[in-house]
């Protein structure tokens, strides 16, 4: 049985109840029938939270995926095999984590849209991130210019939605994978989309908020060649939104 990704649709679940379908006492870890916790990947940091079931809370410390089952390895404590359970998320770095990741999609829109610059690679932590791009010269002017348009994308205020796709469906969508390299597994039958109304819409299976005006202000904060023709940007945000 496979463990339904409650974050896929709601990014904002920061609770959520669900039944325990596997237990490993060796590696202290367990398998819901569904989950709100992101387990991490695409450069997006996992989720932190807790697990509580007969009265006992016990900290979620790491994820593992297996065959489509995102094992929960707890601290200390396991509940049984058919034991209902409740997840709590740490919602503060939750929305930082999402604030951030969808900072990182505006960035990306922007530089896509007025430069057709695809991505190399990036990664991310709560309120800051990097992203490097192929661009054969940067200097202060043109950071200064990206950094003003993605922060006009911020006022705009435009929606987010997500959506899961077959597979079929999303390979018609035009510039949906805006990485160098394509880095969805030839064997995903369904791809969930993130589009930014009006700028961005891209493959991605991390959290986001629901609306740009929800990210606050992007700073970028330096500027460095990695390479011939391969840049990087690095962002920060502010602590409140």
């Amino acid at each position: 049985m496979s463990t339904e990704l409650l974050f896929q649709t709601d990014s904002y679940l920061n609770t959520f109840e669900a039944k325990v379908i596997a237990v490993d006492p060796e590696k202290m870890g367990l398998v819901l029938d569904n989950t709100a916790f992101y387990p991490g990947g695409g450069g997006q940091p996992a989720d932190t939270g807790t697990i509580t079931f007969d009265n006992k809370v016990s900290e979620v410390i790491k994820f593992m995926r297996s065959d489509g089952e995102i094992w929960h390895i707890l601290s200390d404590d396991l509940p049984n095999v058919g034991q209902s359970v409740l997840g709590n998320i740490n919602w503060r770095r939750r929305l930082q984590l999402m604030r951030t990741h969808t900072a990182m999609h505006i960035l990306c829109g922007v530089i896509w849209r007025d430069y057709q610059a695809q991505v190399t690679g990036g990664n991310m932590e709560p309120l800051g991130g990097r992203m490097d791009f192929e661009f054969e010269q940067m200097n202060r002017e043109l950071v200064e210019e990206i950094e003003r348009n993605i922060n006009l994308e911020v006022k705009k205020a435009r929606g987010i939605e997500v959506k899961i796709l077959d597979r079929e469906e999303a390979n018609k969508i035009p510039d949906l994978i805006r990485t160098k390299i394509n880095l969805l597994p030839p064997n995903l039958k369904q791809i969930r989309t993130v589009d930014i109304k009006g700028l961005d819409l891209q493959a991605d299976g991390g959290t986001h908020v629901n609306n740009t005006s929800e990210v606050g202000y992007i700073r970028i904060t330096e500027y460095k060649s990695k390479g011939r023709i391969n840049k990087r940007l690095k962002i920060q945000l502010e602590e409140g939104s």
